[in-house]
């Protein structure tokens, strides 16, 4: 109850809660993570993985599946949309960050080409002008100069976070909670 909650799929299971703690050591985290997980499964289970903890603050990264499953992108922003909705329902000054898909450069997991870019402008644009809501370009801060993933962030996979990818998120997201006045 009143922790900032981290909710997506194995990108964000994968955070470990003992680094979770050492990179916010101020926040109380709840890490609502689930492998596998698409923005439609988010959806379905916000209200009582998310909301019913009475949240403090929302991570919201969730889209990498939807890629390697070839969905369409315009559903994804769609999901992602009506969670912020459902997010803003219970509370209309929650704040909540929404991340971009990081980069990805996976054979076992390809996905249609131009999508991963279409879905993280969708994201960007769905937070534009919005109070109390950020979207952290994630991808950027994961990427090369080419849009592939900076290797030592990133697992062997390429597609799953390594320790230094996780310290290199939380440098990111910490002005982004702080400006937010989460704390």
């Amino acid at each position: 109850q009143g922790a900032v909650v981290f909710v997506g799929d194995s990108l964000t299971a994968n955070w470990n809660a003992k680094q979770m703690a050492e990179l916010f050591p101020k926040l109380k985290i709840a890490n609502r993570g689930i492998g596998g997980d698409v923005s439609r499964g988010v959806l379905f289970r916000f209200q009582e993985d998310v909301l019913d903890l009475n949240p403090k603050a929302i991570v919201l990264c969730i889209g990498t599946n939807d890629l390697s499953a070839h969905g369409n992108p315009a559903d994804t922003a769609a999901n992602i949309s009506a969670v912020v909705e459902l997010a803003r329902k219970q509370n209309a000054k929650l704040p909540i960050v929404l991340c971009t898909v990081p980069p990805r450069d996976s054979a076992v997991a390809p996905t249609q080409p131009g999508a991963h870019k279409d879905l993280n402008a969708r994201i960007l644009k769905l937070g534009e002008g919005k109070e109390n809501l950020v979207v952290l370009g994630l991808f950027s801060v994961l990427a090369d100069a080419d849009g592939k993933p900076v290797l030592e962030y990133f697992a062997k996979d390429r597609l799953h976070l390594a320790e230094p990818g996780y310290k290199k998120w939380a440098e990111a997201l910490a002005p982004i909670l702080a400006a937010l006045k989460v704390e």
